[in-house]
C-alpha cells in the first residue's frame, strides 16, 4: 500500500498538461490570497521535499522514526490497562479508583497538549521531540516505584505530560518533510504505530510479568524510549527547503511563531478541536477498558489475552494505513482536498457503527471482530483528521494547532474516563459505552463539515 519511490517522484515532478498549479487556489477553487498562496506553494512544491534522490529517500527514514516513537508511546500508555486485573488484586483498587488513575493521566495529557505544540514550534522538532520522549520514558519506568493508587496517579501525571508531545512533533515533522498529497498516507503509516504498540504490549508484558513481576514490566517498556532517543538524535535532521532561501517560509526554531491564542478565532481550529474532542476518547476507551471487557464478558485472562488483542490491533493497523491511503488515492484521481478527506472520514465513521452490538454477541471472536472493525475505523479517521491541521494551517502553526486539538481530545478522554468508571461500577454493563463509541464519528464529521464546509485554509497572514 506504500507508494513506490518512482511513483512518488512522478507525482511530485510531473504536473498534468494545462493544469492550474494547486498553489493558486484552495481545495474548491477559491483564491486564498497571497499569504496563503505562499504557504500552499511551499506545501506542494516538489523541490521543497525531494530536491534529490537522497532527500526523497530520507523522508521515509523520518517516517520510520515517527512510527517507532508512536509505537513506544502506546506501549508505555497501554501497559496499565493490560495489568489492570493484576494490579487491582495487589493494590486493591476498585473501578472508580482505576478511572481516577486514568483521569490523572488524561488531565496531565490535556494540560501538556496546551503547551506541547508550542514547544515543538519554538524548539524545533528535533529538540522538542527529544525532550518529550525523555520525560515520558522516565515517567514510564517510575511506575515500578508505585505502591498505592496515589503513587500510580503521580506516575501517570508525569507520563501524560511527556507523551503529550508525540503527536504535535509527528504531525509537524510530516508537514515539514511531505507535501499535501502524501500527508494522509504518511500520517496513517506512523499512526499505525499506535496499533503496533497496542499489539506488542499483550505479547510481551504478560511474559515479563509472569517471570520477573509487574514492576520489571514497567522498567523494561520504559527503557525502550531511551533506545529510540539514541536513534533519533543520530539520524534526524531538520529539512532544508530551497524555498527558505527565498524567504517564503522560515522554519528556524523560535522564528515568526504563532501563539495558540491566535488560533482561537478561526473556525478551522474549532473544526479540528471539536472533532478530536468527540472521537479521541473512544480510542482511549478501547485502550484502557477493552482488556477488562474481554476478561469480564468472555473470561480472557492476562496470559491468554494476547491473541484477541493482536487481532483487534492488527485490524486497526490496516485501517490506519488504509484510511490514509484512501484520501491520498482520491486526491490523485483528481478529487478536491475537501471531497477526498471527508469521503474517507465518512467511510471510517460508518465502519465504526456495528460496535454497538459488541456487548450483545455471545461469541468471543464475534466481539473481537466488531471491536477490531471499530478500531480500524477509528484509526483511518485519525489519519485524516490529523491531516486537516496541515491542510488548513501553515507549517509554522501546525504544532500549535495539533496541540490545541489534542488538548480538547484529552478533555473528552477525561470525561469518558469518569463516565466509564461510574457506569461500570453502578451497572456493570458496557452497552451504553459502545453506543457512544458507535455514534461519535458521524456527529464529529457533521460538526467539521458545518464549521469548514470547503476545508478552506485559515486566513493567517504571513503563511
Amino acid at each position: 500500500m506504500e507508494p513506490t519511490r518512482q511513483s512518488v517522484e512522478d507525482e511530485l515532478t510531473t504536473p498534468s498538461k494545462g493544469q492550474v498549479p494547486p498553489a493558486k487556489v484552495s481545495a474548491d477553487g477559491i483564491d486564498v490570497g497571497a499569504a496563503d498562496r505562499r504557504n500552499e506553494e511551499a506545501s506542494l512544491d516538489p523541490s521543497a521535499f525531494s530536491s534529490s534522490s537522497s532527500s526523497s529517500n530520507y523522508r521515509w527514514v523520518v517516517c520510520g522514526l515517527l512510527f517507532f516513537a508512536t509505537t513506544i508511546n502506546y506501549v508505555d500508555r497501554q501497559i496499565i490497562g493490560l495489568l489492570k486485573q493484576t494490579l487491582q488484586g495487589q493494590i486493591g483498587w476498585n473501578e472508580i479508583d482505576y478511572s481516577n488513575i486514568i483521569f490523572a493521566f488524561q488531565l496531565a495529557y490535556a494540560a501538556g497538549m496546551l503547551v506541547a505544540g508550542r514547544i515543538m514550534d519554538r524548539l524545533g522538532t528535533r529538540k522538542g521531540f527529544s525532550l518529550s520522549v525523555f520525560v515520558w520514558s522516565v515517567a514510564a519506568m517510575a511506575h515500578a516505584l508505585a505502591y498505592s493508587v496515589t503513587g500510580f496517579g503521580a506516575a501517570r501525571v508525569a507520563l501524560g505530560f511527556g507523551e503529550s508531545g508525540n503527536f504535535p512533533a509527528c504531525i509537524k515533522a510530516v508537514a515539514e518533510w511531505f507535501h499535501k498529497r502524501e500527508r494522509a498516507l504518511v500520517t496513517g503509516i506512523f499512526n499505525s504505530g499506535t496499533n503496533i504498540g497496542a499489539l506488542v504490549t499483550p505479547l510481551v508484558v504478560p511474559w515479563i510479568t509472569r517471570i520477573y513481576g509487574w514492576r520489571a514490566a514497567f522498567v523494561a517498556t520504559g527503557a525502550l524510549g531511551f533506545l529510540w532517543l539514541v536513534a533519533w538524535l543520530s539520524l534526524y535532521r531538520a529539512p532544508k527547503h530551497p524555498s527558505q532561501a527565498e524567504g517564503e517560509e522560515k522554519q528556524e526554531p523560535g522564528s515568526n511563531k504563532i501563539h495558540w491564542l491566535e488560533l482561537v478565532p478561526h473556525r478551522q481550529t474549532w473544526a479540528f478541536a471539536i472533532g478530536k474532542f468527540l472521537t479521541d476518547p473512544i480510542w482511549w476507551f478501547y485502550l484502557f477498558w477493552i482488556p477488562d471487557f474481554l476478561f469480564k464478558t468472555h473470561g480472557i485472562t492476562l496470559l491468554n489475552v494476547g491473541l484477541p488483542l493482536v487481532v483487534i490491533y492488527q485490524m486497526a493497523t490496516l485501517g490506519s494505513i488504509g484510511g490514509g491511503w484512501l484520501s491520498s488515492f482520491l486526491l490523485r484521481r483528481g478529487y478536491s482536498l475537501n471531497t477526498s478527506r471527508k469521503t474517507a472520514m465518512l467511510i471510517c465513521a460508518l465502519i465504526v457503527l456495528p460496535i454497538v452490538f459488541a456487548s450483545k454477541v455471545s461469541g468471543l471472536w464475534s466481539a473481537v471482530a466488531l471491536i477490531g472493525l471499530a478500531a480500524a475505523g477509528h484509526q483511518g479517521w485519525s489519519a485524516n483528521i490529523f491531516t486537516l491541521a496541515s491542510d488548513t494551517f501553515p507549517r509554522r502553526a501546525v504544532g500549535s494547532v495539533v496541540g490545541f486539538g489534542g488538548m480538547f481530545g484529552s478533555l473528552g478522554a477525561l470525561l469518558i474516563a469518569k463516565v466509564t468508571g461510574y457506569v461500570l461500577q453502578w451497572t456493570g454493563s458496557y452497552l451504553p459505552l459502545f453506543i457512544v463509541a458507535g455514534s461519535a464519528y458521524l456527529i464529529a464529521l457533521a460538526v467539521i463539515h458545518l464549521l469548514n464546509p470547503r476545508l478552506e485554509p485559515a486566513p493567517i497572514g504571513g503563511a
